[in-house]
């Protein structure tokens, strides 16, 4: 087959969301991303795509499905279906990517993506003390399962309390913001603006789950409706993960699409996607405020396609937090005051766990088809910043065939690991640092500290004073007294 003939192309895209208060009669996951992937047939105006599709990846979410392939092939009609199933740690983008390698190689011709979460229905469950059931399916694996390399959690961030992402995310804030050289007000102030104007966008996306425009101030202020959590994150700058939303893409050759007559307005070329799976918990990162493999992947992403992040027309960087994007923006050389996504982000268009860049893909499919000759960039992250994933799409065909680029030594080689120490005693520079909150007070600091000797540790304070400091002062460089797992 020609190069052209095998030219992966999205071509059918859909979501699916529910928001019944009634556990006993909504929808479950599995059954969510039936539904997205019917409406991704639709979407192509080819629904017999999905009854030949002979591979389907989902990334695995909430729910402990051995292998919900296999239930949706059948109930598509697929026979033959080869299954994969990609567990939490692998980036989503991965999919995304090895889905198109396979369609460019000539080894699939139509592969299926889906993922899917009913955690608002689990809410509800707990809320009405019913029961939110899930259908039992056979104890039999996926034929292929991803799983990372490593752990996304050091031992020592479990035994210090640094597990929650909203507290390990905003120890990455304080650094940031303390290398930028921002006041903490006007950091503060920044942080509302980005998140304001991403809920703004989510007010005119129809598929979003919270469609209602947020004040900056509201945001940025703690109040009995917007609570502190992890200083200087409020409830309202956290990825909404209590949604019921699946999403569903088809991709196929391009003499497939053609056979199966979608039109080609329908198409969206996968032009590049690059990926780094460098593993290094926040915690040893010897530079926090920074992200070697976004900067890497992007160089790369751009550099193949020979143009630069200012060409881009759309963006959706990925958002489950605000250090998330403003790290992305930094090493991407992306404009702040750009408009950063087309869902309304993860807090407010939603946040489904392990699947929002599918949901970030459908959308971007949908505004790019608008839009056609314009590039749509959309990014990925697993873990705390741990690994990354740029990816580029175009309505119109590229100059150069695909490309899945796997950065992860390069990155490796300019990622210095300075690792944990649990009975560090003296002086220590703070590195970074958070103050959590437990019924609108400050409960516990949680700082990450370095000695002269380059000995890093995670230590905790209960001090009211010093927890107060923290909130209004620059901790960042300070330096701390440590006893072993305390800062008095």
């Amino acid at each position: 087959m020609s190069a052209a003939e095998t030219t992966p192309v999205l071509v059918g895209v859909g979501t699916f969301n529910q928001r019944i208060e009634d556990p006993t009669v909504a929808l479950e996951p599995i059954e969510l991303m039936q539904r997205a992937l019917t409406r991704a047939g639709e979407d192509a105006e080819a629904p017999g795509l999905l009854s030949q599709a002979d591979s389907i990846w989902v990334p695995r979410g909430f729910w402990n499905y051995p292998d919900p392939g296999r239930w949706l092939a059948e109930s598509l009609g697929a026979s033959g279906v080869r299954t994969h199933v990609s567990e939490i740690g692998v980036l989503q983008s991965t999919l995304l990517g090895r889905a198109a390698c396979e369609i460019a190689s000539g080894s699939s011709r139509i592969v299926l993506i889906t993922g899917g979460e009913a955690k608002y229905r689990s809410l509800r469950a707990s809320i009405t003390g019913t029961e939110a059931t899930f259908m039992s399916l056979p104890e039999i694996p996926a034929d292929e399962t991803l799983r990372p390399e490593n752990d996304v959690l050091h031992p020592l961030e479990i035994k210090r309390g640094a597990v929650l992402p909203v507290r390990q995310y905003a120890m990455i804030e304080n650094a940031l913001r303390a290398e930028e050289g921002l006041s903490l007000a006007d950091h503060r102030d920044e942080v509302a603006r980005l998140w304001s104007a991403m809920s703004e966008v989510a007010a005119r996306n129809p598929n979003a789950w919270d469609q209602n425009a947020v004040s900056a101030d509201l945001i940025r202020n703690p109040s009995e409706r917007n609570p502190m959590l992890a200083f200087p994150y409020t409830k309202f700058h956290n990825s909404q993960w209590n949604v019921d939303q699946a999403a569903g893409l088809i991709l196929c050759s391009a003499q497939t699409a053609q056979r199966a007559g979608v039109p080609e307005s329908k198409w969206i070329y996968p032009w590049v996607n690059t990926e780094s799976n460098h593993m290094v918990n926040f915690t040893e990162r010897a530079h926090p405020d920074k992200c070697p493999g976004f900067a890497i992947a992007g160089h790369k992403a751009f550099e193949y396609i020979e143009s630069d992040p200012s060409q881009v027309a759309h963006r959706e960087i990925y958002s489950c937090f605000p250090s998330a994007v403003r790290m992305q923006l930094r090493e991407l050389g992306i404009d702040p005051n750009q408009q950063l996504t087309e869902t309304g982000g993860m807090r407010f268009a939603g946040g489904p766990l392990n699947n929002f860049v599918l949901q970030a893909t459908v959308r971007m499919a949908q505004t790019l088809r608008q839009n056609p000759g314009q590039l749509g960039l959309v990014t990925a992250v697993s873990g705390v910043l741990t690994k990354q994933g740029v990816m580029v799409y175009s309505a119109e065909s590229p100059n150069h065939p695909f490309s899945h680029q796997d950065v992860t030594s390069e990155v490796e080689r300019i990622s210095p690991k300075v690792p944990l120490t649990e009975g560090l005693q003296g002086e220590a520079e703070v590195v970074a640092y958070t103050v959590t909150y437990k019924e609108e007070q400050p409960d516990q600091a949680i700082l990450l500290c370095q000695n002269d000797a380059g000995e890093r540790t995670l230590a905790l304070s209960s001090n009211r004073d010093l927890m107060e400091a923290m909130t209004q002062e620059e901790f960042c460089g300070r330096v701390v007294q440590v006893a072993g797992s305390d800062v008095p």
